[in-house]
C-alpha cells in the first residue's frame, strides 16, 4: 500500500504573483506536413499532420549518416579507412560529392561529403562499402528505423532519390533527429560546418538557417519535385534544444523562412526545465529488517519538462511512497511514484526508484524489527 506523502507547489508563497499562460495560437506554415519538438523532453509544441506519409528526398541521408555512425561507434569501420568508388556511386544523379570512379576516398570524407553537400554518390558509396550493396543497406536502414519506432518510415535507398515505397514522416524525422544529436554527440558539429571542399570543389552547406541563425546548428535539406522543399533544423538557446521539421515547402527560402517561424515560436514562448537528475534523492522511505534505516528514492532517468515560459511557480508534485519496505532491496525497484501537473494536465508520472541496494541486517536485528512491524501494522 502506498501512502501519498504531500503536494509541493513551487514558490508556493508567490503563487499569486505566477506569470498567467498567455500563449499565441502556433504559426500555420505553408508546408505540408510539420511539428516542433524540445529535444530534452520530447514535449510537442507544434504540430500538423506530422504522420502524414510524405516522400523524405535527401532527408533520407539522415539514417544513412546515422548507421555510418553506428558502425563507426561500434568499432566495424574507422574514419581513416578507404573506400573504393563504383561506377554506381559515380555515376549517381543529383546533387554530389563529385568523387571518381575507381579512387579510393576516406569515410571522414564520404561522412562530410553525405551531410554538408549532401552528395548522392558519397551515400551510395557508404551504403555499398557497408553492406555490399545498396539495397542491402536500405534493409540495415529500415532495421534501425524500426528500432527508434519510425512507423511511418520506409527506404528503399540511401540517397532519397525517388522511388515507390519510399517514405517517410514528420514525426519519424523529428526522431531521428534526437538520436542523431544525442546518440553520437560527437559527430553532430558535422551538421552545423558550412561548407566543405573535396576535388578542388567547395560547397556549401544547403541550410540556409546555418547562415541566418546562429542559434541553429543541424541538420538536413532535402529536395526534389515530388518532395518539395524540406528541412529538419535544430537550434539551442540557454539550454533548451529544439527541433523543427517542415515538409513540402514550395522553394529554398520558404523551407528555412517556415521553419525559422516553428523555432522563433518554441523559444518566445516556451521553456525547459531539468526537475531532477539522475541519481538524485527526491524522497526517502524507513527501511524494515535491513542493514540500513533509510532508503533514498528518485527517478532513473532523471526528468525534464518544457512548459509555457514563465509557469514554473505553477507546478505542482506529488509523491507518493510504498508504506512498509522491506529488505532485501534491489537498486532500480520501484518503491513509489511522482507527478508533476500543471494546471490539471500531468506532465511526468513516473516510479520512484531504490537508488542503492539494501542488504538484509542481521538475525536478532531482524527478530526485533518483526516485533516493532508488527505492532505498527496493527495500530496503522
Amino acid at each position: 500500500m502506498r501512502i501519498l506523502l504531500f503536494v509541493v507547489l513551487f514558490v508556493a508563497a508567490q503563487l499569486s504573483l505566477a506569470v498567467p499562460s498567455i500563449i499565441p495560437k502556433p504559426p500555420s506554415l505553408a508546408a505540408s506536413s510539420y511539428i516542433l519538438i524540445d529535444a530534452n523532453s520530447g514535449k510537442v509544441l507544434v504540430e500538423k499532420d506530422a504522420d502524414r506519409v510524405l516522400p523524405p528526398a535527401s532527408l533520407t541521408k539522415m539514417m544513412t549518416s546515422y548507421v555510418v555512425t553506428e558502425e563507426l561507434a561500434y568499432g566495424n569501420i574507422q574514419e581513416e579507412e578507404t573506400v573504393r568508388i563504383s561506377v554506381k556511386a559515380w555515376k549517381a544523379e543529383g546533387s554530389r560529392m563529385f568523387i571518381q570512379e575507381g579512387k579510393n576516398v576516406s569515410i571522414k570524407d564520404l561522412l562530410k561529403g553525405v551531410i554538408i553537400q549532401s552528395g548522392n554518390d558519397a551515400s551510395i558509396a557508404l551504403a555499398e562499402h557497408i553492406s555490399g550493396s545498396e539495397d542491402a543497406f536500405a534493409d540495415v536502414m529500415n532495421q534501425y528505423a524500426a528500432q527508434l519506432g519510425m512507423v511511418n518510415t520506409h527506404y528503399n535507398n540511401a540517397t532519397g532519390l525517388p522511388s515507390k515505397g519510399h517514405h517517410s514522416s514528420a514525426r519519424d524525422l523529428s526522431k531521428l533527429a534526437k538520436h542523431i544529436i544525442y546518440d553520437h554527440a560527437e559527430y553532430y558539429p558535422l551538421y552545423k560546418e558550412k561548407a566543405f571542399t573535396y576535388n578542388n570543389i567547395e560547397q556549401n552547406n544547403r541550410n540556409r538557417l546555418l547562415f541566418q541563425d546562429p542559434s541553429v546548428d543541424g541538420l538536413k535539406t532535402g529536395h526534389t519535385e515530388e518532395a518539395g522543399y524540406c528541412l529538419v533544423a535544430s537550434a539551442q538557446k540557454k539550454g533548451m534544444r529544439l527541433i523543427s521539421v517542415v515538409m513540402g515547402t514550395r522553394s529554398d527560402s520558404a523551407r528555412a523562412s517556415e521553419s525559422q517561424k516553428l523555432l522563433t515560436y518554441g523559444f518566445r514562448y516556451f521553456e525547459s526545465h531539468e526537475l531532477y537528475g539522475q541519481q538524485e534523492t527526491l524522497q526517502t522511505a524507513p527501511v524494515w529488517l535491513g542493514e540500513t534505516e533509510e532508503l533514498a528514492l528518485g527517478v532513473k532517468d532523471g526528468a525534464v519538462i518544457t512548459i509555457p515560459r514563465g509557469q514554473k511557480g505553477n507546478l505542482s508534485i506529488e509523491y507518493s511512497v510504498d508504506e512498509v519496505v522491506k529488505a532485501p532491496i534491489s537498486k532500480g525497484v520501484e518503491y513509489g511514484q511522482i507527478k508533476v501537473s500543471l494546471d490539471g494536465e500531468i506532465l511526468i508520472e513516473k516510479p520512484l526508484v531504490a537508488l542503492h541496494d539494501i542488504k538484509e541486517a542481521g538475525f536478532f536485528a531482524r527478530l526485533w524489527d518483526y516485533i516493532k512491524l508488527f505492532f505498527y501494522s496493527l495500530f496503522s
